[in-house]
């Protein structure tokens, strides 16, 4: 009986391992040109270029309506879903919005495939496409009509809307929308989100012969226990 009572206390150990991360948010250290906002956006100026870089919270992305004005069918989040018995629902991806106002150069171009995460204990994640995610959704469609036909088409059609495209923004013009990297390991609290070769100067033949790298530093409060805190649950 002793040792049962042990493995019970061991079991029930593990059992409080649940991790429920808040929101990123910007580390204090950021790279030449960046700056700190006040809405937990980071934002790196180049003369009169300004590139945003903003963690996307789940109940901000649950405020996006599909067309048909069903919620549940938000591409990147789980909407209000949740396990049966608990008012807790997982994040589905790592979402930022990105925004670049281009008053500087003739035209600028950040193609969002080239981000990229690192983790400050080594973990790797890169940007997913829309075909990445389309097939994603694809192979969740329970059935080819009715229904799921639908769910899948507004889930496509509202990303086909609302992901960065990666276009020619040219001077004078903005241009935002979301960048997708997979979901972060409960076990990152530190990142670092690189978008590498942002082209600002192009050739006659529309190749880039000057490029910048950037990197933005976020980081999050990770909470152990049965259910999440209030400021978790409102993240």
């Amino acid at each position: 009986m002793r040792g049962l009572s042990i493995l019970a206390v061991l079991f029930l150990a593990g059992a409080c391992g649940r991790y429920f991360p808040a929101t990123l948010q910007p580390s204090q250290q950021q790279g030449a040109g960046m700056t700190v906002n006040d809405d937990g956006s980071i934002t790196y100026t180049l003369d009169r270029l300004a590139i945003t870089l903003k963690p996307m919270a789940d109940a901000e992305l649950n405020r996006l309506a599909s067309p048909s004005g069903d919620t549940s069918v938000n591409p990147y989040t789980f909407g209000e879903d949740s396990a049966p018995g608990e008012d807790w629902t997982r994040p589905r991806f790592t979402v930022f919005r990105v925004q670049v106002a281009n008053y500087q150069y003739p035209k600028v171009r950040l193609d969002p495939i080239k981000g990229h995460i690192t983790a400050a204990n080594g973990r790797e994640y890169g940007a997913l496409s829309y075909a990445q995610l389309y097939e994603y959704y694809r192979a969740h469609w329970q059935g080819r009509t009715g229904q799921g036909r639908g769910k899948f088409r507004d889930r496509t059609d509202m990303l086909k809307r609302t992901m960065f495209a990666g276009n020619i923004i040219f001077s004078g013009s903005d241009e935002e929308g979301y960048i997708v990297f997979p979901l972060l390991d409960d076990d990152v609290q530190r990142i670092r989100v690189d978008l590498e070769d942002v082209a600002v100067r192009f050739n006659f033949i529309e190749e880039p012969v000057e490029t910048v790298d950037l990197s933005f530093s976020f980081e999050r409060d990770i909470r152990r226990g049965f259910t999440p805190s209030d400021a978790v649950r409102e993240n």
